[in-house]
Formats: structure tokens, sequence, C-alpha cells
């Protein structure tokens, strides 16, 4: 027997099992927050926006759109909206109004659900159909079935696209990583199974849910009837109290995020206040390698457990997992740290290789369909069946250690910025005739991004005119944090920039150029 794989049946099992469970606690400080709902209810609700969608028009394979910070409304869609054979596109609430309009477009996204604190930047966006969830305007399609009301059928297809998922990439335009049904379901058990979720964990949302689909953990925590704690934006108090009155033993994010939570329970110590959690409490990083005195401060002064994972979001996005092994507990905390900081070794039915020169290449039921309407670049991200990471790397003995990164992409605080793009933005200004942009080390984002930039004979221009005028055409977290000024920049005999010598200066004394 074969049943087609669904993201639904996660949600399945967790409300024919645990129907009375506390599921979901939302945050309750925004307009049409919705409280405290448990599986039985959440189940529910599901069914209702799944249904309504049905008898607003939208069909098996129309892409409905949400761009929220982290809120119960998403958790809701990722079943109401995938599990029944319509595509969810999530997108980045921290884009500007141009970029969004362009993932919309892009991905013939229907309708366009919006977070009411940014209704006013995003209701601008042209789209057939848009709605503010503001718990008056989309009241109908997050309440629970009426009565009488049948639920849309979807006999399934594992390999039909769950998502769209938009990335950076190396180019000025994102790409849509088409997550399918069987990407996401084997993302979550893995990841779930390294990660030893059990029903006893809750998970607090302090990674973005537009990132990766959460990168699979909102899936694997509600298969297990585990509790969702929503964590709509990013302070180390707000998650310390979150630890603390919700009970939380779960939670992923970027480097940035555990930075605060340090810096949280640093002035909770200097007040005499405890630091909760202790050793129930495991987190899980990506994006880029803390470096290891943050891992030790994260074992030693929170006293949590720390787990490094590395992906894209064209795998789902695990491919490798680090969790400290039996063989390293005889080991001292800086060692310890010093290890944990690797990529680690591969995830269940993943295999990495190395290309000549160094790209870190991999296989697994993790890598995504394609990219959306981009069959070109599909074709050469999927070359000789293999994914091509863009990564380099070293495999050695098991365990992946990521060197440098090929694309021209840089990642700060978690987010994914293209280069390419920042440049593109600053060549518009008039005073410039030449620019490179590059990731160098931050202490608190990983990676912040930086530009050098050649003004054109008899111009001027100063530092802080040209990331105004970034900020006029990208979004905040893209713009440069700093700008330095170049008589020339390192070139070929070609003409080609050589980014890997401007980058050096910045990195000398780091074992790898990533952050």
């Amino acid at each position: 027997m074969k049943v087609e794989l669904n993201v639904l049946d996660f949600l399945y099992r967790a409300v024919e099992a645990f129907p009375e469970r506390l599921a979901l606690v939302d945050d309750p400080d925004v307009p049409g927050a919705l409280g405290r709902l448990t599986y039985g209810e959440l189940g529910e609700r599901v069914k209702g926006m799944a249904s309504t969608l049905e008898a607003m028009g939208y069909r098996v394979g129309d892409r409905i759109g949400i761009v929220s910070p982290n809120a119960g409304k998403f958790l809701i869609s990722y079943f109401g909206v995938s599990g029944y054979g319509r595509i969810l596109v999530p997108i980045n609430y921290r884009l500007n109004t141009d970029e969004v309009q362009y993932i919309v477009q892009h991905s013939g996204t229907q309708l366009l659900l919006i977070d009411p604190e940014y209704a006013d930047i995003f209701g601008k966006v042209q789209v057939p159909r848009k709605m503010i969830l503001d718990g008056v305007e989309d009241a109908e399609l997050f309440a629970p079935l009426r009565p009488g009301a049948s639920v849309p059928e979807w006999a399934g297809d594992e390999d039909f696209a769950c998502s769209i998922n938009y990335t950076s990439g190396t180019t000025s335009r994102p790409k849509g990583v088409q997550m399918t049904h069987r990407n996401a379901w084997i993302n979550a058990s893995t990841l779930g199974w390294h990660t030893t979720v059990t029903d006893r964990d809750v998970l607090l949302h302090t990674l973005p849910m537009f990132h990766c689909n959460g990168w699979g953990m909102p899936y694997a925590v509600t298969g297990m009837g585990g509790k969702h704690v929503v964590q709509r934006k990013i302070d180390g108090e707000s998650i310390l109290s979150n630890v603390e009155n919700e009970g939380v033993t779960l939670a992923c994010g970027a480097p940035a995020v555990w930075a605060a939570t340090l810096q949280g329970a640093e002035r909770r110590v200097s007040e005499g206040r405890r630091v909760p959690g202790g050793d129930l409490v495991r987190v899980v990083t990506a994006g880029a390698p803390p470096p290891s005195r943050t891992i030790e401060r994260i074992q030693e002064e929170l006293g949590w457990e720390f787990i490094q994972i590395y992906g894209l979001t064209e795998t789902s996005p695990l491919l490798t997992v680090n969790r400290r092994l039996k063989e390293w507990d005889s080991l001292d905390s800086a060692e310890l740290a010093r290890r944990l900081a690797m990529a680690g070794t591969p995830s269940i039915g993943v295999r990495v290789a190395e290309d000549v020169d160094g790209e870190v290449l991999v296989q697994g039921n993790q890598v995504f369909k394609g990219y959306w309407e981009q069959p070109e670049e599909t074709a050469k991200a999927l070359a000789n069946g293999w994914f091509h990471t863009g990564d380099g790397g070293v495999y050695r003995d098991g365990f992946l250690r990521i060197l440098d990164r090929k694309k021209d992409v840089i990642i700060t605080g978690g987010e994914n910025v293209s280069s390419i793009e920042v440049e593109d933005a600053l060549f518009q200004h008039p005073a410039v005739s030449e620019v490179a942009v590059i990731g160098v080390p931050d202490p608190k984002w990983g990676e912040t991004v930086k530009a050098l930039v050649v003004l054109k004979a008899g111009s001027q221009a100063s530092e802080r005119e040209l990331q105004d005028f970034c900020r006029e055409h990208l979004a905040h977290f893209k713009c440069p944090t700093s700008i330095e000024f170049r008589d020339e920049l390192a070139r070929t005999a070609t003409g080609k920039l050589q980014k890997f010598k401007l980058r050096a200066p910045y990195w000398e004394g780091q074992e790898r150029l990533v952050n």
C-alpha cells in the first residue's frame, strides 16, 4: 500500500490523539489574535479555512500568500492551505513593497493575507484579492468549520508543491523554491527524530514562520501533540519570560536570537532574577555557525543544550546535524563548543560530497522540486543528480565543515542577502562609479553587509547618504551597515571583481570565511 504523504498528516494525528490538549498560545497583543486553542479547536479552524477558501473559489494549485510575523493564523495556514491542495506562499514581512509585489506577481498569488501591523505598507500590493488578518476582515476565513459546511476533498500528491518559499539566491530577483509535501514531510520527520521531539515539548516560535516553513519544526511538534507558543518579535526578556511562563523546551533561530537571549539573561542576573529553563531547554540554530564562545555561553550561562543544523531553503532545509555525541562527554566546555561549531553529520537519508572546486553537493528526499517558473536555474542547481549548495566546505570523517560561501550571499541574522541586489541598488545613485558588497564578521548578526564604493570623478556622497538611498530601494536588513570609500577595487585582468581579495582583510584570524 502507498498512501500519499501530506503535511496534513501531522495535524490529523494530533487532533485524533490529543483533541483536548493545548495546541496554541497566540501572541495576545495583536488584533485578531486567536488566544489559546486546543488541538480539537485548531483542527476545526483548519477545516474552516479550507472550506472558506473553497467557497471563495480557490481550487487545487491556487497560490495563497501570507506576509506576517509569527502568528497563530500562520500555523493554521500551513495546514488549511497546503493540506487541501492549495499552495502556500510565505513571504518575508521585512521586505519592502516592491519586493513583495514581485513575489506576488511571479508566484501568481491570487489571495494575499496581510498582518494588520503591515496593512499600510503591503495594502498597496497589486493582487487579485487581499485580506487583513485583523479578526474582522478575516473572521470567516479563520472561524471554526460551520455546521453543515463541507471540507474540500483532495486525493493528495506527495510530489505536489505544498509551498513556494522565496529566497534571495545570487541574483537581484528572488527565486521561488517549490517545496513538495514529500520534501516537507520527510524533513519534519528527520528533524524531529534528530532533535528528539516528543509530546512533552513546548516549541517557542523564535524562528520566523516564513523561513522554510519554520524549518519544518511546526509540523514535527504538531505531529507529536506538542504545544506551540508564538513569539512575534525577538527580545531577550520576552523569550525568557515565555520559557518561564509557558514551560518552553525547544526553540529554533539564527545566532542573533541567542545573542539577544544572552543579553536578557545578563540583565536578569544583574537584577538578581532567575534564568529559566536549565537543561530542559534545547535550542537549534542555523543560518551561520555562531562563534564557539557564544555556544559556550548558551550552555554555561543559560544551561540550555545547543544543537546546530545546516541546510538551505532548497533542501527544506535539513542536511546536517551537530548535536553533542556520547564520545564528547568528557570534553571540557571550550572544546565541546569548538566541535559543535561544525555543520555536523548528514541527517538520515542525506548524502554529502564535494566537487573538485570544494563546493558542497548533496542528495536527499528533502531537496526541492525546482524553482517556480525558472527551469534553467533549476537545471543548474540540480546538475548531474546532485544539488549544488553554493557553499564551500570540507567533508571528512562523516563531518561537514562550511568554509566559504561560493555564491554572492551574505547571511546576516539568519536572513539571506544577495550582494548583487545591494550592488544594483547602490549603482542607481548618481555619484557611484563602482561598488562591491561583501559580508564581514559581526559579533551580533554573524555577518553584516559592507559596501566598498568608488565615487565618480568630481562627485561626492557620504556614508549616511548612500545608506539612506539604499533604504529607499531595499528592505532595511539588506542595507549596508557600513560603507568604505576606495580609489579602486581589486579586479582580474579581464575586469572581474576579486571579492575574495576584498573580503580577506576583514576575515584575518578566522578559520572560515563565514560567521
